[in-house]
């Protein structure tokens, strides 16, 4: 039987409070008496969608609690500035993606991934059905709606010919596009595809990781700061959410009203459509459920190789340091 990604997480911190040797700047060290549970904060990096369905679920159902741990999730937004609420001490935890990690760490932050539920990145370009683009090295004589600077377009640009494509800013939903068929944008595979049929348009979805950019999504990360002093901590939490990931891609009815109350645009129908559409992101190639969540070197690497490649970090990024190895 495979070892569940939750007892080699266990090495994992064991290795790295033991071993490591460098000193973190200090931070407050979260405590709780016999009779109270331990308060930290979980920090989101946009509102409260299906991606960060399974750590509301681990809230909900009491997994947290299980462990000990009073979890306060807090909603971001637009260019929510996750890594710095972190590095910071504004936030305990926070969500965020693999590639956030790496470029955080070539400014010296010490953000270490712990779990990784989404293996697969829900990044995709949506375009209209009728336009005849059937992958992302058809993109041509339009205008796409991105933001320019972040990695993955960086990475479409180096990679894909891009011809007689206009750039402009991501426009945020897809209303532009439902209404120009000369339009396509960035967007989540499992959100604004829904919601540009809503609007009656016909959207085709391409993967980026099928031309090879596919970092961790919804990670749940710390400070090395956090991890050394604290492991007891790290388990439990890693351990809490896990359980909340499994439970959420089982069984996501009541988690998703929550976080319909919790942002009323996510409607119901949507929510559905993005715990289906989660499966595959979550557990793909039949991983097994005690394997959500693990990480490997082996992509860690190659992120940050493409990184480098896209000139947004240098090789002095450990990808090693980056993450609690999983196998």
């Amino acid at each position: 039987m495979a070892k569940s990604i939750f007892t080699i997480l266990l090495v994992a911190v064991s290795m790295l409070t033991g071993c490591r040797s460098e000193k973190a700047p200090t931070k407050p060290t979260i405590t709780a008496s016999e009779d109270s549970l331990t308060k930290v904060s979980l920090q989101l990096n946009w509102f409260p969608e299906a991606e960060h369905g399974g750590y509301y679920t681990a809230a909900l159902y009491g997994y947290f609690e299980e462990e000990g741990l009073d979890v306060e999730i807090l909603p971001g937004g637009p260019n929510s500035p996750v890594i710095q609420q972190l590095v910071s001490g504004q936030a305990d935890f926070i969500v965020g993606n693999a590639d956030q990690v790496l470029t955080s760490r070539a400014k010296e932050s010490d953000a270490v991934a712990l779990l990784a539920p989404l293996q697969n990145s829900p990044r995709c370009i949506m375009v209209h059905e009728e336009s005849g683009i059937e992958t992302l090295a058809d993109l041509k004589s339009m205008t796409l709606g991105i933001s320019a600077g972040r990695a993955f377009a960086l990475y479409m640009q180096k990679h894909l010919p891009m011809e007689d494509i206009k750039i402009v800013g991501y426009p945020g939903n897809p209303s532009i596009f439902a209404n120009d068929q000369n339009f396509g944008q960035q967007a989540y595979v499992f959100s604004e595809p829904f919601t540009a049929k809503t609007l009656g348009a016909n959207p085709r979805t391409l993967m980026v990781s099928d031309i090879g950019y596919n970092p961790y999504t919804s990670l749940l990360i710390a400070t090395r700061q956090r991890i050394e002093s604290e492991p007891k901590l790290i388990e439990k939490i890693v351990r809490a959410s896990q359980k909340g990931w499994i439970h959420y891609l089982k069984d996501a009815t009541k988690t998703n009203e929550h976080i319909h109350s919790l942002n009323e645009e996510m409607g119901l129908e949507i929510l559905a459509f993005g715990t289906e559409i989660l499966q595959s992101l979550c557990l793909p190639d039949d991983l097994s459920e005690d394997q959500l969540g693990k990480m490997t070197l082996e992509r860690w690497t190659q992120l940050r190789d493409q990184l480098i490649e896209i000139e947004l970090i240098d090789d002095t990024v450990n990808p090693v340091d980056a993450f609690l190895p999983t196998n």
